[in-house]
């Protein structure tokens, strides 16, 4: 048997609370005091403890996973926790790891603009490349497993030769997750389904002392993959699992640094994605309708599930020409990290169990501040994008001629055809005419 882990680190940059007060004041819309003090703490807890485990792990027992980043997790590291960041460098060289390209802001741009998407698949292989100095391998994660038979075909256009999907059990129609499958909008397309219960496992019920698998080992949770059916169990997980989500008190360090062995001595194979594409296919996966790995439902409700959503997240790609026509390079990174999914999640109106996910590394009191301050910043950066362009000079015909030399008047065209000018009157040009504002 093949086990395929692979983490997924992700940190948005959060939006402050931003009243309609501050709407053209030039206040920032991003509250770096706690995006930091949230960026350190967990990486105090889970990057820099949980890197160091599984560089020793690819080093001693040549352990083999994958690692998906967002780009603005990437620079957050970098601006902010030097150490975290050389433990992941340091991680990503010793080859032990495959890295995944996705979407460079965590953005759902895949459901609203194949220009946008394209754009971000394309960043985020240029920010890998520089932070840590190697390419993205053929393999895509998309924010959040999002999928669909449309955006596969999409997918593989860009030169992608495997997808992340979830193992839904509607989707497989009684399949089995442990395999590898073709996609059926475009058949060269290698997926992987994640086997949600191995996952879930270790994500949510970890620490749960009612659970009847509690308190879950290694060995344990190593006989479960080994007993498993099928050739290869992909196990997806949040990096923050590791230290944050369960803190280490909870043995969950413990767990992952005693992992390698256990499946060693099960005769498990760690590998990465690109290895458990290779084995044979054992069918086709179609997915009509996007879907994800986010709560129960296994859709998109997560992030566009109510008006509230739905509203601001139409409200930001209807800007998004204006703002990238404009060309401020500062504004169009402001937009793209607004187009982070967090900030769509954190106004969800859903209760019960996912609702409390939810609210984990919320910023809001309730969805409708979310909500509330998304729309001021919206319309404080429509306000900026529209000043932009209004101080832009425009090409008038006027000004075109202006490049080459005073334009001649009417009168002294008329006194070069004749040879001599004529003292006739004549109108200003229309634009003396305007009215000044």
């Amino acid at each position: 048997m093949d086990l395929c882990l692979y983490f997924q680190l992700h940190q948005p940059y959060r939006v402050r609370r931003y009243r309609v007060f501050d709407i053209g004041t030039g206040a920032t819309y991003f509250d770096d005091a706690a995006n930091r003090d949230t960026l350190r703490r967990v990486a105090e807890r889970c990057y820099a403890p949980a890197t160091a485990i599984l560089a020793r792990a690819a080093k001693d027992s040549g352990a083999r996973f994958a690692l998906s980043m967002s780009g603005v997790l990437l620079q957050q590291l970098a601006d902010e926790t030097p150490a975290a960041y050389k433990n992941l460098q340091a991680l990503v060289a010793t080859g032990g790891v495959e890295v995944l390209g996705e979407t460079s802001h965590h953005s759902l741009a895949a459901l609203e603009n194949a220009a946008e998407f394209s754009e971000q698949i394309g960043l985020h292989r240029a920010a890998v490349k520089r932070h840590l100095g190697v390419e993205p391998a053929p393999v895509f994660r998309n924010t959040e497993l999002i999928v669909s038979d449309q955006l596969l075909s999409l997918v593989a256009r860009h030169g992608f030769t495997t997808m992340m999907v979830e193992g839904a059990d509607h989707i497989l129609g009684g399949r089995s997750t442990n395999h590898a499958y073709a996609a059926a909008a475009s058949p060269k397309l290698r997926l992987l389904p994640r086997n949600y219960r191995l996952s879930d496992d270790i994500a949510f019920r970890f620490s749960a002392r009612d659970w009847v698998g509690w308190p879950l080992t290694a060995d344990r949770w190593a006989d479960w993959v080994a007993s498993s059916d099928g050739d290869v169990v992909s196990v997806f997980l949040d990096f923050e699992t590791f230290g944050e989500h369960h803190h280490p008190e909870s043995g969950i360090l413990d767990f992952l640094r005693a992992l390698p062995d256990a499946l060693r001595r099960r005769n498990v194979r760690m590998v990465t994605p690109t290895q458990a594409a290779s084995k044979a296919s054992a069918g086709t996966l179609s997915f009509p309708t996007p879907m994800s790995w986010a709560d129960t439902e296994r859709d998109t409700s997560a992030w566009l599930g109510n008006e509230l959503q739905r509203a601001a997240h139409s409200r930001l790609y209807a800007l998004r020409d204006r703002v990238l026509a404009g060309g401020d390079a500062q504004q169009i990174e402001q937009w793209r990290r607004l187009s982070t999914s967090d900030h769509f999640y954190y106004m969800s109106t859903k209760w019960h169990a996912d609702g409390d996910v939810h609210t984990y590394f919320n910023p809001h009191a309730t969805p409708y501040d979310a909500y509330i301050s998304f729309m001021n910043v919206m319309s404080d950066l429509e306000r900026r994008s529209g000043e932009e362009r209004r101080a832009k000079p425009r090409a008038t015909p006027e000004r075109r001629a202006s490049k080459n030399g005073a334009r001649k008047t009417g009168l002294e065209q008329r006194a070069s055809k004749d040879g001599k000018a004529k003292t006739t009157s004549r109108k200003p040009p229309a634009a003396s005419r305007k009215k000044k504002r």
